[in-house]
């Protein structure tokens, strides 16, 4: 019996890249929850879900491998890996889209260190659910297309139950991928980036500046996707150069939270105790991490290594400017702009001043722009703001249909994540699903009340990276 349409091209690569090994044996999987939508959108059969054995690697109908790769994590050069992951194949729709199938949780590898390779239940129903909120928000991601009990405990803090969560990616690839080959060989970075280039870029495969280009193209999709993730509050948290892909899917979804009150240099995560990942330098953080992309690069740019370093710099230094014209473009349709000027771009920054100083929830802000006469007291400190932004838009056709179509109604609030995946380790997967529903339809005004209030001022949430 066969579900996946599987094609194995990354074990083309070098074998530095990669290690051949099978998913840890688990004695009693249980699919909790199957993804019908993805699996419909990919050509998967949905009974798939009633088959375990194969969402965990169990049963396989191709060669499982773990990726190697490298990152600087918090600044610090490290040699990675797949420490519990495994990607069963690309599995190839009809229309011929190519989608890594990757298990996480799913036992010790090669790369595993002094980890066990397993997971717990609350992480892996955290990544199912934030990444499907990022999906439905319109922001590249990749997607959880199941969550598995392996029967069997993980030893944390305290015994808890172990799950798979199976993951689908355009690719696995990331910076980190390039830092880990650059490091051993540049005739490996070079198939490396033929290889990046056929499976995301084939446009550039002919291009006799194709690598030059890639670097480009990569810059470009990242400055967008960092720009979304601003505009809906989104902070990762572990911005490492292992966790960007070269696809510009945002991946890994371990300590990361969205904010409430709107603060520029909020942190959630436990382990980010200098505020490197704040939310206010994620676009610096991006530039940071394509710059160390660009050095893996360099060899194939130019074979003169200062003219290599002239190009590749022309290209980083335009980073600042094509994330300021995406992140104005959303952040202006958010307050119903659509033909935008560089001048809009202060009464952004005012109205965010204005939001940091009165404690202002960030989602409801826009939210309650889009309706003053219902609002009307909550947005008494916008008073002399709102004068500013009212005749600014008189140029407008329909700031309102753009302002609802731009801004949620609803995110991943972390209170209602944290009940929710507490239920679910405790064996009920009512509030779970119920979230999950709600999180499907962002922009849909009519959810309950509870599910748009931000949680308590006076509790501090923190996140962690978690297994």
């Amino acid at each position: 019996m066969r579900y996946f349409n599987f094609d194995t091209t990354y074990l083309t690569l070098p074998e530095i890249l990669f290690d051949i090994n099978d998913p840890a044996t688990c004695s009693n999987t249980d699919t909790l929850i199957f993804n019908d939508t993805l699996a419909k959108s990919l050509n998967i059969d949905i009974n798939l879900s009633a088959h375990p054995e194969l969402l965990t690697g169990q049963t396989t109908f191709s060669h499982p491998f773990s990726a190697a790769y490298a990152g600087h994590q918090f600044g610090n050069f490290t040699m990675l890996g797949d420490g519990r992951q495994h990607i069963l194949g690309e599995h190839i729709t009809k229309d011929n889209r190519r989608f890594d199938i990757q298990l996480k949780g799913s036992g010790r590898t090669r790369y595993s260190r002094s980890g066990d390779g397993r997971a717990s239940l609350g992480p892996m129903l955290r990544e199912y659910i934030i990444s499907e909120a990022m999906y439905y928000l319109n922001i590249p991601t990749t997607r959880s297309l199941a969550v598995c009990t392996t029967g069997e405990p993980v030893m944390r803090e305290t015994i808890l139950p172990g799950a798979i969560l199976t993951r689908v990616a355009a690719s696995n690839i990331r910076v980190g991928t390039f830092e880990y080959a650059i490091r051993n060989g540049a005739d490996n970075l070079k198939l490396l980036a033929d290889y990046t280039i056929e499976r995301h870029y084939p446009h550039l495969s002919k291009e006799e500046d194709k690598y030059f280009k890639l670097l480009e193209s990569v810059i470009n999709r990242q400055a967008e996707l960092i720009a979304k993730w601003q505009s809906v509050g989104f902070i990762h948290g572990v911005m490492n150069t292992d966790n960007m892909t070269l696809s510009g899917e945002t991946i890994d979804y371990g300590p990361c939270a969205f904010m409430d009150y709107y603060h520029p240099y909020t942190v959630f995560s436990s382990i980010d105790v200098q505020g490197r990942y704040a939310y206010e330098n994620q676009p610096a953080i991006g530039q940071w991490n394509l710059a160390r992309f660009a050095e893996t690069l360099l060899p194939v740019i130019h074979s003169d290594q200062h003219e290599a370093i002239r190009r590749a710099t022309v290209l980083l230094d335009q980073f600042k400017a094509l994330y300021h014209d995406h992140y104005l473009r959303i952040m202006c349709q958010k307050i119903g702009i659509e033909k935008y000027c560089d001048e809009d771009f202060h009464l952004i920054e005012t109205l965010l001043e204005c939001m940091e100083q009165h404690e202002m929830d960030y989602t409801n802000t826009f939210i309650h722009l889009q309706d003053i006469n219902q609002y009307n007291e909550i947005l008494k400190p916008l008073s002399a703001w709102i004068k500013r932004w009212e005749k600014r838009l008189q140029a407008e056709h329909t700031p309102q249909q753009l302002m609802r179509s731009t801004n949620p109604v609803v995110i991943p609030r972390n209170h209602l994540v944290e009940a929710a995946l507490d239920d679910a380790v405790n064996g009920d997967m009512t509030t779970f699903n119920t979230l999950l529903n709600v999180l499907k339809r962002p922009f849909d005004t009519s959810h309950p009340h509870l599910f748009k209030q931000p949680g308590r001022k006076d509790r501090p949430y923190i996140t962690y990276c978690g297994t």
